[in-house]
């Protein structure tokens, strides 16, 4: 962990924090660790499989088709 600097505080105190890494140039966005952990929970997939959600959808718009009056209609 680091000790943040007079400067760093201050940029913690604007709406959007950000930290620019002068090696790389790459851009981060500072965020309070209670904030990171909220982020980190609506983040994750976990096990996540896109064959099984594919599976689900094509179920689901089936369903939807078969309700669908005018199906037909698109399809011409």
């Amino acid at each position: 962990m680091i000790t943040l600097t007079e400067e760093q505080s201050l940029e913690l105190k604007s709406p959007a924090p950000l930290a620019m890494d002068p090696k790389t140039r790459e851009t981060y966005v500072l965020v309070r660790q209670e904030a990171y952990e909220r982020l980190k929970v609506l983040l994750d997939i976990g096990d996540f499989d896109p064959d099984e959600a594919r599976g689900n959808m094509n179920e689901i718009m089936a369903e939807d088709d078969e309700k669908d009056p005018y199906l037909e209609s698109y399809q011409h």
